[in-house]
């Protein structure tokens, strides 16, 4: 994030766009309903089948590209970025429409069974922040579903949102808190604002005001991937294999030439990225 105050500006401007457009009751023509089975960017079947390693998305509208096509949310294009940069990994979409903390946990052993997962991108909490639920809860929640994915060895990042401001102050600050304190307590990859550079620019969002359009969308893509890419590279290294080949690399001074360029390039700080 840029800055506290600009956080809090463009907070406050989504939480009315939020307001407004849940009164007005009108789901968008493409929004999906929630099904049994989140839809992902990959088939179930297919994805498991693949046997190759997987990042799953555990979110709600925002994941699941409310408003969109399947392949233009932004999980769909983080696979597309994978295979771009030459990553042999598969990314699962199972984020679904409406959907709270409570619910992600209560579907998480599922998101988490669709074969090799190897890194979880958590996206929830908005719709808590929309319904003023508890955050005490609302960490609870989140926390259950960090530690499912802590104790089946499966890296985490924490995508992190912002609360309306119409029930006062103290509950904006603490829900904000929640995803810092998460991040500290259970040492995990916080990207402080899924929305970041998108919320609150009409030229970024759909008409509702509060779901990116493609465009927005695409901004989404690139700062998760900024956050993301390090760890699948970290998850890459620890496996062998599974990750781009590297640059030819010429030593200086008329030295040798090797085949590829030493590994220590990719080892890239999370802070640094983030």
């Amino acid at each position: 994030m840029s800055s506290v105050p600009r956080t809090r500006a463009v907070a406050c401007l989504v939480a009315c766009l939020l307001l407004a457009a849940c009164s007005r009751g009108t789901p968008a023509p493409a929004e999906r309903s929630a099904p049994a089975a989140p839809p992902s960017s990959a088939t179930p079947t297919s994805a498991e089948e693949s046997g190759l390693p997987k990042i799953v998305v555990l979110g709600d509208s925002l994941s699941a590209g409310y408003g969109l096509l399947e392949l233009q949310a932004f999980p769909a294009l983080l696979q597309a970025r994978l295979h771009q940069d030459g990553y042999k990994w598969d990314v699962v979409n199972a984020g679904v429409s409406g959907d709270t903390s409570a619910a992600g946990l209560q579907r998480v052993e599922w998101a988490l069974g669709q074969g090799d997962v190897r890194i979880l991108i958590l996206e929830l909490g908005a719709n808590d922040g929309l319904r003023g639920l508890p955050v005490s809860e609302m960490k609870k929640n989140l926390a259950g579903i960090i530690e499912v994915a802590k104790r089946k060895g499966i890296a985490i990042l924490l995508a992190g949102m912002e609360a309306p401001p119409n029930f006062g102050p103290e509950y904006t600050v603490a829900f904000r808190q929640v995803y810092r304190d998460l991040a500290k307590e259970h040492a995990v990859t916080l990207l402080p604002f899924l929305l970041d550079k998108v919320a609150g620019n009409p030229s970024l969002n759909q008409a509702d005001g509060i779901h990116p359009n493609i465009e927005g969308t695409a901004i989404v893509a690139d700062t998760v991937w900024n956050v993301l890419r390090p760890m699948v590279d970290a998850a890459s290294s620890s496996s062998g294999g599974l990750r781009p080949p590297e640059p030819p690399y010429a030593v200086a001074r008329g030295g040798p030439v090797p085949r590829s360029a030493p590994a220590a390039h990719s080892l890239r700080s999370f802070a640094a990225a983030a």
